[in-house]
């Protein structure tokens, strides 16, 4: 029976260790305040991306109970990211004409479904058309649904742009006509039109604490560096141009991955986040992977261009939230920040059709460093180097008199 209990001891005080260990990992921890149900929302401050991995895997949710086990509370990370959806619409082509306004084609919707969205493919791969939309019921009374709607493509050795989607208020018409301004017959491959719908997402507007801008006359380029205030997730950039002509200019956002200094200074690493176009067809507005950068660099190829004037950029993000699961009474805590924490694989991963359409945001405490068990440190058998050449010299001393001995004996 003392047997019995002394292993239930060892095993208790074993997993007690394991499980500590399991929180020593990380880094920082953050107090829950409010847990009153099974499940909550914590939303990740903005302070926190610059101690967690660039994936997000070095965070956990730990609790304390009151007999001073630990247990884990599993969460699904969510980004409150943008609902799209896209239904295309059947369609037939009727017929193409043209006359002295240009080139006509005209498509029958057979349902009685609204369309907001037509995307288009030519033959032609240079080409700058105005489109003229119609809508009819019967094919003999027309009304205007889009005019003087420019579509564009450029493919030559230094660029490769296209912008063939027309973009309207939703219409519900049995015919469209399409009217293409153009004196060369435009050779029309793919049509495909659609009612688009987009629901926004919630962001997060990260201020911006230094802007710098270059022109750099040799390789024709605007460079712009933009410091955050930290480290933060990034996942949409809004470019404002003041210009009021035609422009289109291929370019590069980097972010800054790395830095080491070397004898000459600082030597920055970069690598790219996006690339595109900057045009004056439509918003300027790129979406990205949600990748958290703190200092990031816009590189605007000009050719042979004058440089475009900049009047705002935005850098915005998704808000981050962990939906979380609370089974067993405990003080639980924000744990992250670890090189060696991997992915946690969680079941509710596989349900989470069962997780409550509304949740409780939980409060969240200030930061707290987790204190860590220093290494015992080893002595060196030998503190003070005299001792150790008085040694060796006696050792070399000793190999000498035992080398003579045995020569004289020989």
């Amino acid at each position: 029976m003392k047997s019995r209990v002394k292993i239930s001891a060892c095993l208790l005080l074993l997993a007690c260790s394991y499980s500590y260990g399991q929180v020593e990992q990380y880094n920082h921890k953050r107090e829950l305040k409010g847990i009153s149900g099974q499940w909550h929302k914590i939303v990740l401050p903005d302070d926190i991306f610059g101690k967690i991995s660039q994936n997000l895997t070095d965070i956990r949710v730990f609790g304390i109970t009151t007999n001073n086990d630990t247990v884990e509370a599993p969460y699904l990370l969510r980004l409150t990211t943008e609902k799209i959806s896209s239904k295309e619409i059947a369609f037939k082509t009727l017929n193409a004409s043209h006359n002295d306004k240009g080139y006509f084609f005209t498509f029958e919707i057979p349902t009685k479904e609204p369309i907001n969205q037509i995307r288009l493919e030519f033959k032609q791969q240079n080409f700058d058309w105005r489109l003229k939309l119609e809508g009819s019921q019967n094919q003999q009374e027309w009304y205007t649904v889009i005019e003087n709607y420019r579509i564009l493509s450029i493919k030559n050795e230094l660029t490769d742009f296209q912008f063939t989607k027309m973009t309207f208020p939703s219409s519900k018409y049995r015919f469209f006509r399409l009217l293409i301004d153009s004196e060369e017959k435009p050779v029309l491959t793919v049509a495909k039109i659609s009612q688009h719908e987009v629901t926004d997402g919630i962001f997060k507007n990260y201020p911006i604490k230094e802007i710098k801008t270059k022109e750099n006359k040799q390789p024709k380029q605007t460079e712009i560096d933009i410091d955050l205030q930290m480290p933060v997730p990034v996942s949409h950039i809004k470019i404002g141009i003041t210009d009021t002509f035609d422009y289109y200019r291929p370019f590069t956002v980097q972010y800054l991955t790395d830095s080491i200094k070397t004898e000459q200074g600082w030597k920055y690493n970069y690598s790219t986040l996006t690339s595109g176009t900057l045009n004056s067809l439509e918003v300027n507005e790129f979406k990205i992977s949600s990748t958290t950068v703190q200092k990031l660099k816009f590189i605007i190829h000009n050719q042979d261009n004058q440089p475009l004037t900049i009047d705002t950029i935005q850098i915005n993000g998704y808000v981050h939230e962990l939906m979380a699961r609370f089974i067993e009474p405990a003080t639980y805590f924000l744990i992250y920040g670890s090189k060696k924490a991997s992915k946690p694989q969680y079941d509710i991963a596989r349900f989470t059709d069962k997780v409550p359409e509304t949740l409780t945001t939980l409060e969240l405490g200030d930061e707290q460093t987790i204190e860590k068990d220093e290494l015992p440190k080893t002595d060196p058998l030998f503190k003070n180097k005299t001792w150790l050449w008085t040694i060796m010299t006696l050792i070399i001393l000793l190999l000498g008199w035992f080398s003579v001995k045995m020569i004289r004996k020989k």
